[in-house]
């Protein structure tokens, strides 16, 4: 049970340290939607989402006034369009008239995003797969606020590589269709390996086929929370850190397990899990990157990056696992650039390279997220880091992605703004060499050994 006491020891955490809940996103299933006739489609499609999630910011923000925390976003997750579409759709337009029902239908019930315009694709792709693939670039330029994700891989099935380079061109068209506004499109659109069915962050949320008809999943989030913690052990050996860091951790789950079982409540939809994860914003004192500086670095990127994240993760999760009834998700530390100022800042002085940042996936939550790069890039060179990343998530056994950004007609050394939660980016450089060789190979990139078992 969780008392006001606990509510009350978080006051001065939401005051002063920017500690909210990211999101509560709902999770529909549409899989009762499926028909043959794309009309008949589209109107199931609006009125369940209407069904489920019309009380849904109206309960969130009621939440928010009475326990005093703010819950900066409400979202839907739907299931996989790609499996919802494919009786019904002939032609990439078809998946679009898809997509605008979804992006109509989310802004009568008032959520800032919508997520589940996506593919799973780690072994092949069905046509119905390759058409909502090639529908992104149109979809998301003719949409404001649905998000698409696609799974080009997982331990288990390997890499499709097949896909890893088709979704290089569509990254690339995606960022032409939205040149206008920094190539924003592709700030919606986000690929995976070993994506996970209940992840309530965009742009990879969707809600996976093993999943209940409705659910609730929670994402919370505190860095500067965090952070303020640390300033009080500054030069503290290693246990002591890693205790402050768990502790924390612990409170701010707390928060976010409150606030899931008061939604669940009130909207009488099953509570799915709370994402631990420590997700930053373009805000001052809100960044992942000023906790690795409070841990001894100088910049995010300088020697030791890699080990101080691996740390923060761990504890982060180790604090947050016992704080709830159900953890999911992501959870650990977001590391976009273009949402973190201290990312930004170490981005911007040469501190925090592409490859840095390759390297910090191998043990945070998600990849290369937020990454803005010359609007010249091959797609060829695209789809080589998407399956660098896909690699490591494989090999892993872990979550990895991408968020590339293209920003058509800017280079290096300038700026793409995109407003909001989402901030903005320098241009960070990308290896000139190729690899079109290499990415133009057909087929699929066989499981590792280690995932045999069954």
């Amino acid at each position: 049970m969780i008392g006001i006491r606990e509510v009350q020891e978080t006051n001065a955490m939401i005051e002063r340290e920017n500690l909210d809940v990211r999101t509560i996103t709902m999770g529909i299933s549409l899989l009762d939607c499926i028909d043959s006739d794309l009309e008949s489609l589209c109107g199931k499609i609006h009125d369940k989402i209407y069904r489920c999630a019309k009380d849904l910011v109206r309960t969130g923000e009621e939440i928010s006034r009475e326990y005093g925390i703010p819950i900066v976003n409400k979202r839907i997750s739907v299931t996989p369009i790609a499996l919802i579409g494919g009786a019904a759709c002939k032609t990439t337009e078809d998946f679009v008239k898809i997509a605008k029902t979804l992006d109509r239908t989310a802004k009568e019930v008032g959520v800032n995003f919508l997520g589940g315009y996506s593919a799973l694709v780690s072994k092949g792709m069905t046509p119905a797969d390759e058409m909502l693939i090639r529908s992104i670039p149109q979809a998301l330029s003719e949409t404001d606020i649905v998000c698409s994700s696609v799974n080009l891989g997982s331990t288990k099935t390997g890499i499709d590589m097949d896909a890893v380079r088709l979704m290089g061109t569509i990254i690339k068209e995606t960022a032409e269709r939205t040149k206008e506004r920094d190539s924003f499109g592709c700030a919606k659109l986000v690929v995976f390996c070993n994506a996970p069915d209940d992840n309530p962050f965009m742009a990879g949320a969707f809600h996976g086929v093993t999943e209940g008809d409705v659910i609730l999943n929670i994402g919370v989030s505190g860095p500067g929370v965090v952070k303020k913690a640390l300033e009080s052990v500054r030069g503290a050996d290693f246990e002591t850190l890693c205790e402050t860091v768990k502790k924390t951790a612990f409170k701010v789950t707390r928060v976010g397990q409150l606030v899931a079982q008061e939604a669940s409540r009130r909207l009488q939809v099953p509570f799915g899990i709370v994402d631990l994860s420590l997700a930053p914003t373009p805000a001052i004192g809100d960044s992942v990157a000023d906790i690795l500086c409070e841990m001894g670095l100088e910049y995010a990127g300088a020697p030791g990056t890699t080990a101080a994240l691996a740390l923060l993760n761990d504890q982060v999760k180790k604090g947050g696992l016992m704080a709830s009834s159900y953890v999911g998700g992501l959870s650990g530390a977001f590391i976009p650039v273009s949402e973190d100022q201290g990312m930004i800042d170490a981005a911007r002085i040469g501190a925090l390279t592409l490859e840095k940042l390759e390297a910090m996936t191998c043990v945070c939550s998600v990849g290369l997220d937020m990454i803005a790069i010359p609007g010249d890039t091959a797609d060829t060179t695209i789809a080589g880091i998407i399956a660098d990343e896909m690699a490591l998530g494989m090999v892993n056994q872990k979550t990895t992605a991408c968020r590339l950004i293209p920003v058509i007609g800017k280079g290096v050394g300038e700026t793409a703004e995109f407003g909001g939660l989402l901030g903005y980016a320098p241009i960070m450089p990308v290896n000139p060499f190729s690899c079109a060789d290499f990415v133009n190979r057909k087929g699929r990139i066989p499981a590792p050994v280690h995932s045999f078992k069954n």
